[in-house]
């Protein structure tokens, strides 16, 4: 098994209410195989998660430079949208594809970069249930091919449709991270 100790990912997640497993549990799949984790936020403080979990953030979405990492991770939950779906966000998304960076989005977050622009072209999954097509369409509009499964990967862009996927996703970005 690859050690990725020479490996740097940040982890974007809501100030408020993003959603615990898919925070930590990639996250733990990450470290455990030695890659740093920072995790941003909106706000530079506690952000807390749908299920009580806290994550002390150490870097604003505005201040992530992609270059210093090799893969940038969008977490979904209830507060995605509300907290990170801004100009900020569409900078960091569209400054990681051309940098040739890793990007993932889970949950509700594949929205996102879909509202970027960078999933123009692009299979994708995002989260969705039967009474709420919204982020289905949201990607369609803008131009995403949607692809109903779990985890898809298209060049370098990962998606997620949620909780669920969540050790999946993690293990797939350690995937691309070995390549």
């Amino acid at each position: 098994m690859q050690n990725l100790t020479n490996k740097k990912v940040v982890i974007v997640i809501a100030n408020k209410d993003f959603r615990d497993e898919e925070y930590l549990v990639p996250k733990k799949v990450l470290e455990n195989r030695g890659v740093a984790v920072k995790t941003a936020s909106d706000k530079l403080s506690i952000a807390k998660g749908t299920g009580g979990t806290e994550a002390k953030v150490g870097l604003l979405v505005s201040d992530i430079k992609p270059a210093d990492f090799d893969a940038v991770i969008f977490i979904g939950g209830a507060g995605a949208l509300v907290c990170l779906d801004n100009e900020d966000s569409y900078k960091l998304t569209q400054l990681t594809i051309e940098q040739g960076k890793i990007l993932a989005a889970i949950c509700i977050s594949p929205v996102i970069l879909a509202r970027a622009g960078v999933l123009k072209d692009k299979q994708a999954t995002v989260w969705s249930n039967p009474l709420d097509k919204s982020s289905i369409e949201a990607l369609k509009e803008n131009g995403a091919k949607y692809v109903d499964g779990t985890v898809v990967v298209d060049g370098q862009i990962i998606t997620a449709n949620g909780p669920s996927a969540a050790k999946e996703f993690g293990e797939k970005i350690v995937e691309e991270l070995i390549k």
